[in-house]
């Protein structure tokens, strides 16, 4: 056994005793698994991060102005930018947050924003993530315990250092809270997928990890009670629960997972919420297509990131090209997420494909159609043996007092050497992100 098959061995055995899983419900049962930690690291120049550092940024700010604006004036919408259906009609459209102001006016707190590198050398945009975005953990974890088993790794090679993203999280989140009173994670509990990075964030960044039952509103104010019946303030809650089960008085009347009234004290403002409500809209694979134009309209400058090349065929020039083209090309359901709903049209049957044309005729809003991106493949290490596998980068951008980019990120890979598909739901694996200081 080489030296790099015993240090990914090493290390996956040292992330199971740790708990280091994600659960998958499928066909109505949960399971755990181990997320696969490969050891071969995706290395990052420091000139590659600097561009990529000021264009994450960029995209971040466009988009937290477009949230606070369609919850607003909506002047997108009055001068044509974004047609009004592309925002009503979006699944993450929140009517109750019409007019509501979060603290600090900051809706993204925290933007999961997934890329790819071309094969010829281009990054570019495939999603932005701004509702419950995960996966920072993992690469944290999966750090500190490559310190452990191999501590002259990082003596030898000048990485950035990736464990600021703690600091980062709490630093944002004292700015929101204002002094409100404490800084809580709101969890829906042991059998969500994420809950690993619950209780992992939570004790790095000192913060309390609460379930619902631990919070209740009154008088506008929500309160967390511990143990012995001790009752304090909460000023602010990193929610990692869905919009819609958030409050069960406000949205999901059977949901078990929110907290009675929390809309309300949100409302008055008595306590922030992060990532802010009403953020789908945002990240809607429709609203896509329109962020370098946000770029453009906010902040009066050219987007230093692209998205992959992208049509809607919502419009007519689009719906003519994609009708033609329609077996060369990516099409994507914007209701689905985490790998599903992607059909490569070079893929199916002929029958199956006039099918799903029939479909984009009937329903042009639900559908973004991509050119295929042919992104540079990673090695792996697959048993003894080095593979090429497709990967892509989640990028974490967090906005508090200003937007900063975390030097790390969670590089996912396909474990299938034909698929494109990296969502760990999907079967894929991780590997540790290094950013290079020089």
């Amino acid at each position: 056994m080489d030296a790099l098959t015993e240090s990914r061995d090493t290390v996956n055995k040292w992330m199971d005793r740790f708990g280091v899983r994600f659960g998958v419900y499928k066909n109505g049962v949960f399971n755990e698994q181990l997320f696969p930690f490969d050891p071969i690291a995706r290395v990052i120049t420091a000139s590659d991060w600097e561009y990529l550092e000021k264009g994450l940024i960029q995209r971040a700010d466009a988009l937290n102005r477009f949230l606070f604006d369609v919850y607003h004036d909506k002047k997108i919408i009055a001068d044509g930018v974004i047609p009004s259906e592309f925002v009503y009609s979006s699944k993450g459209y929140m009517p109750e947050c019409e007019g509501l102001t979060p603290a600090m006016s900051i809706y993204s707190h925290i933007s999961g924003i997934d890329l790819v590198q071309a094969v010829d050398g281009r990054w570019l945009v495939l999603e932005d993530n701004l509702r419950i975005p995960s996966g920072a953990s993992y690469p944290m974890i999966a750090r500190t315990i490559t310190r452990k088993v191999s501590p002259d790794t990082f003596r030898r090679n000048d990485v950035a250092d990736n464990r600021d993203y703690a600091r980062l999280l709490r630093e944002m989140m004292d700015y929101v809270n204002g002094g409100r009173g404490l800084s809580v994670i709101l969890t829906p509990g042991r059998y969500n997928s994420a809950f690993f990075e619950h209780s992992y964030l939570a004790e790095k960044t000192d913060m309390l990890l609460a379930y619902p039952g631990d919070l209740t509103v009154e008088d506008g104010m929500v309160y967390y009670t511990g143990l012995y019946n001790t009752r304090e303030r909460v000023g602010a809650i990193y929610r990692r629960v869905s919009d819609e089960y958030l409050d069960p008085l406000a949205f999901e009347a059977t949901s078990l997972l929110g907290v009675p009234n929390l809309m309300e004290a949100y409302r008055l403002g008595n306590v922030a919420v992060v990532n802010a409500l009403g953020n789908g809209v945002a990240d809607d694979k429709g609203i896509y297509y329109f962020v370098e134009k946000m770029v453009r309209y906010y902040l009066g400058e050219e987007p230093i990131l692209h998205n992959a090349p992208t049509y809607l065929p919502y419009f007519k020039d689009d719906f003519d090209y994609v009708m033609d083209n329609l077996d060369k090309l990516v099409i994507k359901d914007v209701s689905e997420a985490g790998g599903y709903g992607v059909v490569f049209g070079s893929s199916l049957a002929p029958d199956k494909l006039e099918e799903l044309r029939s479909l984009i005729v009937e329903q042009p809003r639900r559908w973004i159609v991509q050119e295929v991106v042919y992104f540079r493949d990673l090695e792996i290490l697959e048993g003894d043996t080095r593979v090429e596998r497709k990967a892509d980068l989640r990028a974490f951008v967090v906005t508090g007092r200003q937007t900063s980019v975390w030097k790390s990120g969670l590089t996912r890979f396909s474990r299938n050497p034909d698929s494109f598909i990296v969502n760990s739901s999907q079967g894929g694996g991780f590997k540790d992100t290094w950013v290079m200081k020089q």
